[in-house]
């Protein structure tokens, strides 16, 4: 087991990561930029390093003064947390080359999952359903009516590269099919330096459902089952929870097995989340792999009882994964709500001082963030600022924790989405469990 860890990240999954390596006498190391100075999860790891720097290039992606505060503190192993580095190939590698353990996959396969083309190949290989499309780049415009037209329209153009919704579209017909080609080539290129383009079929009323799986460096390889992230605003997710309420017990086992066969068929490593479109009569291709630990990896802690930042450790410092697939066991029913400073109307961020705050504290709540009143929200970072999460017996009763928790949750100073999260849980469809990728659209800002 490793006696030091540095994390390189800010905010809540800081604050998270510091908690379980409080619990396995781990020393943390935290590094800050100069706005997050104050942030708590500073005060809460055992030794905290300054950066410098406001923006993520001048800060969280600097590495080479990453390594520098590493190599001071004379850590062995490094904790990406999610977003920033943890999917970067060239900075896994870059702890191979330093003699520090990085606490995620190798730097190959997060190379392989980081380009949505060769994840797809591999997971056909793998025997996983894939959406019809595309394997190999679209490079003409002539090309892309070719598949299309054989796939049928509606058609999704996607960059390889792409994240966050950018360099994505829905295109419903050959008229619209050249623009959408050349502007979406653009983005990508402008904002991930690669303009690889390839298309697939749009799957219609669909559920975003995900596995959580862990891989160890023996071979051996489990899923904690499954999560619904379908509400979402602008492709990113607003809550999640687990189980899906979607699923059949037959299409659950089968999703977890084709997850676990995939983590075997690439000799995966670590914490990771295989992503699926989901239709309504229980289909499902996969969307893509995220190679960290999720945003939303509180919902499969609470119904599982199994700590998956505990597991990150454990697996990267060697250890055999010490749970089998017969001990996964789904408890109960939790639902996480992000908490972003936004306007919950424009979605745009808000930043400015929390002047005031009140964060709901009962047996049923788990609160991941770290803020407290005084405290500034910058405009460089993910608006992202804190996750509430609630546990029930059942669906039902967690979404009526949910409800409560909210209506307790209080924010003075800046805008957050609260009352969006409030709208949501009360919605009648959210409720029915009819969570769509299209629910926000369709239900609140449409009503």
């Amino acid at each position: 087991m490793f006696q030091s860890i540095l994390i390189a990240n800010r905010g809540e999954i800081a604050s998270r990561i510091i908690k379980t390596c409080k619990q396995l006498n781990i020393k943390s190391v935290a590094v800050y930029s100069d706005p997050d100075e104050d942030s708590p999860y500073v005060e809460e790891a055992d030794v905290a390093y300054p950066l410098g720097g406001s923006r993520v290039n001048e800060s969280y992606l600097n590495m080479d003064k990453i390594f520098e505060i590493a190599k001071e503190a004379e850590v062995e192993a490094i904790h990406p947390g999610y977003g920033l580095l943890s999917e970067n190939a060239s900075f896994a590698r870059r702890c191979e080359e330093e003699g520090i353990t990085f606490i995620g996959p190798t730097p190959d396969v997060i190379e392989k999952m980081g380009s949505k083309l060769s994840a797809r190949k591999a997971m056909e290989e793998a025997g996983v359903p894939i959406i019809p499309g595309t394997n190999e780049p679209v490079e003409t415009v002539d090309a892309a009516k070719e598949v299309a037209n054989e796939i049928g329209y509606p058609v999704m153009v996607k960059a390889s590269y792409g994240g966050g919704g950018i360099g994505m579209e829905i295109v419903k017909s050959e008229s619209e099919l050249e623009k959408a080609i050349e502007s979406n080539a653009h983005r990508a290129e402008q904002f991930f330096g690669n303009g690889t383009l390839f298309i697939e079929k749009v799957i219609e009323d669909a559920h975003h459902v995900e596995i959580q799986v862990l891989g160890d460096h023996h071979g051996n390889a489990v899923h904690l089952y499954d999560r619904e992230c379908s509400i979402q605003r602008r492709h990113q997710k607003v809550i999640e929870e687990a189980p899906s309420p979607l699923l059949t017990e037959e299409t659950r086992r089968e999703m977890g097995e084709k997850a676990v066969q995939a983590v075997k068929s690439l000799g995966y490593r670590n914490a990771g989340t295989l992503e699926f479109l989901v239709d309504e009569d229980q289909n499902y291709y996969f969307l893509e792999m995220n190679t960290r630990l999720q945003v939303e990896h509180p919902v499969t802690e609470e119904i599982t009882g199994i700590d998956l930042v505990e597991q990150q450790i454990r697996i990267a410092s060697g250890e055999e994964l010490a749970i089998n697939q017969g001990l996964v066991q789904i408890q109960g029913h939790a639902i996480e709500a992000r908490i972003y400073a936004e306007d919950p109307k424009t979605f745009f961020p808000s930043p400015g001082t929390i002047e005031d705050l009140i964060i709901p504290k009962e047996e049923f709540i788990r609160n991941d963030q770290s803020i407290k009143k005084g405290f500034k929200i910058t405009p460089f970072y993910d608006p992202m600022v804190a996750k509430l999460i609630v546990k029930g017996k059942d669906r039902n009763e967690a979404i009526s924790r949910l409800e409560t928790a909210l209506s307790m949750y209080k924010v003075e100073g800046i805008k957050t989405n609260i009352p969006l999260l409030l709208n949501i849980a009360a919605n009648q469809a959210f409720q029915d469990g009819n969570t769509q990728t299209s629910f926000i659209q369709e239900h609140i800002t449409n009503k």
